[in-house]
């Protein structure tokens, strides 16, 4: 896991190994289970439509697969320039 800007902030750490349970199939499910670690985790995870996602560094949504995946990102809406 990765976490950027805000939301690392609030969670504590820029990154972690997780393990979540065999029903965490998608990204969405992935924020719930995560939500649960840490009150830090809820904090930084409670707003799911401020959230955005990345598996294996492609942008994807939340109901995406995470099922293989070696590296999830959570981070908050970015902007170009």
């Amino acid at each position: 896991m990765l976490y950027f800007a805000w939301v690392r902030e609030r969670v504590g750490t820029g990154e972690e190994l997780v393990d979540p349970p065999a029903d965490v199939t998608t990204v969405a499910a992935l924020v719930d289970w995560l939500a649960m670690r840490s009150a830090g985790h809820a904090d930084a995870l409670a707003e799911r439509g401020r959230l955005r996602a990345a598996v294996d560094q492609a942008f994807v949504t939340p109901d995406a697969s995470i099922t293989g995946a070696r590296e999830v990102a959570i981070f908050p809406p970015v902007t170009g320039g």
